[in-house]
């Protein structure tokens, strides 16, 4: 009798830790899902900032019809890799505006005037903003899917991982730079 309290026992600490094990990975799971949003949210408030910085700026010159366009075109390009599902490209196309995002202070030195604006520079101090809360966004992101790969592949995780396969075991992407931009920035030299 004793001997089958104790098999009862252990099956249920047994228990017990396999939902534990369980309801931990769900939740980082959520939590990667959530972090890959807050990075939705914060590139669709940059497009918006930069469409509106766009038409400030759209008296002073015609550099913004092409960069708007390019802007646009590869926004359109990552929704649909992100409806296809194809998150390398979606990375790739949101790298690009980056870039992009990034020449516009050349254009604002050129252009004494739209120096002065107002509406322009909040509008660039916007989206100086908006682009250091997507790369805090994207490294919140990247750090979720390393907590939970590190969790997942622990030794008794994994076997409970093995045992729920479909609802535990995913390989999310990490967001990163290109092998071509990473090379770029490892080449760059300050020039004073």
């Amino acid at each position: 009798m004793k001997w089958l309290i104790a098999v009862a026992v252990i099956v249920i600490i047994i228990i017990a830790y396999v939902v534990s094990v369980y309801n931990r990975l769900i939740g980082m799971i959520e939590a990667v899902r959530n972090n890959e949003k807050q990075i939705d949210i914060q590139l669709d408030r940059r497009y918006k900032v930069f469409e509106s910085l766009i038409n400030v700026v759209r008296k002073y010159m015609d550099y913004e019809k092409t960069t708007l366009k390019d802007v646009v075109a590869l926004r359109n390009q990552a929704q649909a890799a992100k409806a296809s599902g194809d998150d390398q490209t979606r990375m790739q196309a949101e790298n690009k505006i980056s870039d992009i995002l990034g020449g516009i202070n050349v254009v604002f030195e050129q252009y004494p005037d739209l120096k002065a604006n107002q509406n322009a520079m909040q509008l660039q101090e916007e989206i100086v903003s908006t682009e250091n809360k997507l790369a805090y966004s994207k490294q919140a992101y990247n750090d979720s899917i390393e907590r939970y790969n590190a969790t997942k592949k622990s030794f008794f995780t994994q076997m409970v991982v093995n045992f729920f396969k479909s609802k535990l075991d995913f390989d999310f992407p990490y967001w990163q730079l290109s092998a071509d931009k990473v090379k770029e920035q490892e080449d760059y030299k300050v020039q004073l």
